[in-house]
């Protein structure tokens, strides 16, 4: 369909920059784009190698969980992105990877802790993880119950200014306002990741950064008076 050639360009381009990033071994990993007007998301077809994508691979899917256009299977994280889609207000664009500092975290059943500047520029706050699924979760509707621990954990949190999550014993997702936004939230979370395991085996003592400093530094990016940047940009 023409209409979505947008979204499914975008999810392309993101899937195939993937492996450039380092956040993928393997085929570990993909990225949806949604079409907020109609409700219709791309996303990469489960296990197609990264390099041999090309735009018509991508699988359209509805927030109902429908495949409305596209040949191959769908990501087998698709009623993940799609509930995230459903619960997560303003998402437009999901990540998903096993990058490997910040699963070593979600295996660890550890947030990742805000301990600089460099965290508190992307992240307003400690990345969170969720809590570990059911034996019933895990055996029925695993990967859509995934998405309900991933809103579960964020209720009361505001998910656009902790744009990531670890999924205890599994791995990170990542979002934005647009494809390349969520690749970029995808790899400054693998980079503060570890930063932090980096920073804990130096000191294990290191303390998470005065309120004070995050408080500049985050709001300097994101808040409604941000200096960070050019205007207009």
């Amino acid at each position: 369909m023409k209409h979505y050639q947008g979204i499914r360009n975008d999810a392309w381009e993101a899937n195939r920059a993937l492996p450039a990033t380092g956040l993928v071994d393997l085929a570990w990993g993909n990225v949806s784009v949604l079409d907020p007007v109609t409700g219709i998301f791309a996303i990469k077809p489960s296990g197609v190698p990264y390099a041999e994508l090309k735009p018509e691979d991508m699988v359209l899917v509805d927030l109902d969980g429908k495949v409305v256009e596209g040949t191959l299977k769908p990501s087998s994280d698709t009623p993940t992105h799609r509930h995230l889609y459903r619960k997560l207000v303003g998402l437009r664009a999901i990540v998903h990877t096993h990058s490997r500092h910040a699963t070593a975290f979600a295996q660890a059943g550890r947030v990742i802790p805000n301990l600089g500047t460099t965290h508190a520029d992307h992240f307003d706050g400690a990345v969170p993880v969720t809590r570990a699924l059911t034996p019933a979760e895990i055996a029925e509707d695993y990967e859509l119950n995934t998405g309900k621990v991933i809103v579960e954990r964020f209720l009361g949190t505001n998910h656009l200014h902790l744009p990531a999550i670890l999924v205890r014993h599994h791995a990170p997702f990542a979002w934005g306002p647009s494809g390349p936004k969520a690749l970029e939230n995808a790899l400054a979370l693998e980079i503060c990741a570890q930063m932090a395991i980096e920073t804990l085996a130096l000191n294990p003592q290191a303390g998470e950064i005065p309120p004070a400093l995050h408080e500049k530094h985050f709001q300097r990016k994101h808040g409604p008076t941000a200096t960070y940047g050019q205007a207009g940009k």
